[in-house]
């Protein structure tokens, strides 16, 4: 019995299972509190906790009151390692041919893992496709959650929840910003 537990626990869960575990994450994070729910906040905490005495106005204010969201992000640091050394489907990932032939014109050719080495990888960071794609694509990220005040987690999942009007436009624009991202500049990226 014990073996066919752990199997269980090991194989992938069903994509419904992690839609019903935000939800009742939402809900109760609205009902302890009226706490909002997001990842990119927590940047803001540890920086308000490692310096105590800045002069930015941004990072002056109670912390304190918000350290719940530091151990929610440190909570998925963990199950993320956890989940990516222990629970990994042994099956490489599945890319659709279509996307593969796309890719391989563009000279991405490994599709074994979450992501391509071809692209993101140590080694592709001297190059200056890899230097976009992970430095002014991770800068352009850190801007824009701060810039929309949020990022997808906190709008798309907690400001939806809760009917912000802002949030929408947030997550049409994510989507936007998405579609454009994939059909417009990232096959001329892949081509650099």
């Amino acid at each position: 019995m014990q073996n066919n537990m752990w199997d269980l626990i090991v194989q992938p869960w069903p994509w419904w299972v992690a839609g019903i575990v935000i939800g009742f994450t939402v809900f109760i994070l609205l009902f302890m509190g009226n706490k909002t729910f997001g990842i990119s906040s927590s940047m803001r905490h540890v920086c308000a906790m490692c310096m105590p005495s800045t002069k930015i106005s941004f990072f002056q204010y109670d912390w304190k009151k918000e350290i719940w969201n530091i151990f929610f992000v440190i909570g998925v640091l963990i199950g993320g390692f956890i989940a990516g050394n222990f629970m990994q489907d042994p099956q490489q990932v599945v890319v659709a041919e279509q996307t593969q032939e796309v890719l391989k014109e563009a000279g991405v050719t490994d599709f074994g893992g979450l992501l391509p080495t071809d692209i993101f990888s140590w080694e592709s960071l001297g190059t200056l496709r890899g230097f976009i794609f992970i430095v002014i694509g991770g800068f352009m990220v850190g801007f824009g959650t701060r810039y929309a005040g949020g990022c997808t987690s906190g709008h798309a999942i907690m400001g939806l929840s809760s009917l912000q009007w802002p949030s929408l436009v947030a997550t049409v624009m994510f989507m936007v910003g998405g579609i454009i991202m994939t059909w417009f500049i990232l096959p001329f990226l892949l081509t650099l």
